[in-house]
């Protein structure tokens, strides 16, 4: 008996902002993606609902060490005591020793903000993390898992397209699709925080996984979608709108970068929402202005990186 299942992390107390997934075999079980320590006992609820004993939850999937997917990964893997983490060889560094992790975030967001997003994180042993190579199979009861490095978003990335499914699990390499705009129609926007964002690298991600042959992709931003060629050049386009706006950089006082990319990041998402008969309401910009900001942070920051490369 096989079962999928996508379930809702709740990420900052947000609905449909941020998914795991859980794929289960004859009653055993794969999570992808786990959010942060907050969401365990969700994903540990649905594990036990569909009558999975957590004995048998034998890999942990993480895309990408940023903590919106891989924050809860140690205590997902301490409740789940034979499972195996499996990561690209940067996430697992930073992931069996997170402190260069953990002071960093807690620079950006401040002791007291990083807990209550976060929750703590422990170090994973090294011996429970499998480093997985680009191009390396996994096969596992039926499933056969392709592990395809994708860098745009982050240098540390990796996609898993399982052939079973026909579906790739993408975190954050094929953009953010939010379910619940108010028109109840969707779009699809690419993102590009902090800090590794490179335009022609995520353009390449996208077409690695529209590569694979898949018919779904499964985003941790968020739940699962199809028509992806569709999804792909609005991706593009989006990507092509963010690369424009960084050469536009050049002639912005630094002290207005910011709020000139936000400004660009909107357009860009409007002119997105817009080709898919979106209407966007003030409910929604509340919905994305975090995505607004990070997203701008990321441009003036590989911005000012290039820059000094010059």
């Amino acid at each position: 008996m096989s079962s999928f299942f996508t379930i809702d992390t709740e990420y900052a107390g947000l609905k449909q902002v941020a998914s795991a997934y859980l794929i289960e075999e004859e009653g055993h079980g794969i999570v992808i993606e786990t959010n942060t320590t907050h969401a365990i006992p969700k994903i540990l609820s649905t594990i036990e609902n569909h009558q999975i004993d957590v004995h048998r939850i034998e890999y942990i999937i993480v895309t990408h060490v940023h903590l919106d997917h891989a924050g809860g990964a140690w205590l997902l893997l301490e409740k789940c005591p034979n499972a195996v983490l499996l990561a690209h060889p940067k996430t697992a560094k930073h992931l069996i020793d997170p402190s260069l992790l953990i002071k960093s975030a807690t620079s950006v967001y401040g002791k007291a903000n990083f807990h209550k997003l976060y929750g703590e994180i422990k170090p994973i042993p090294k011996e429970r993390v499998r480093v997985m190579e680009h191009g390396e199979l996994l096969d596992w009861r039926g499933h056969s898992f392709e592990f395809i490095y994708t860098k745009g978003h982050a240098n540390h990335h990796f996609c898993i397209y399982d052939k079973k499914l026909n579906g790739v699990f993408t975190g954050d390499s094929f953009g953010i699709s939010y379910p619940h705009l108010e028109n109840g129609n969707s779009f699809i926007f690419p993102t590009t925080t902090p800090t590794d964002f490179d335009a022609k690298e995520a353009i390449h991600s996208i077409d690695l996984i529209l590569g694979t042959g898949a018919n779904v992709c499964y985003l941790t931003h968020y739940g699962p979608i199809q028509n992806i060629n569709h999804w792909a050049v609005d991706l593009k386009k989006g990507l092509t709108l963010c690369h424009d706006a960084m050469t536009d950089l050049k002639n912005i006082p630094k002290g207005n970068r910011l709020s000139f990319m936000e400004s660009k990041v909107k357009e860009m998402m409007q002119i997105l929402a817009e080709g898919n008969e979106v209407s966007l309401t003030e409910k929604d910009w509340s919905l994305l202005h975090l995505d607004v900001n990070l997203n701008a942070q990321g441009l003036v920051y590989a911005f000012e990186k290039s820059e000094k490369h010059l």
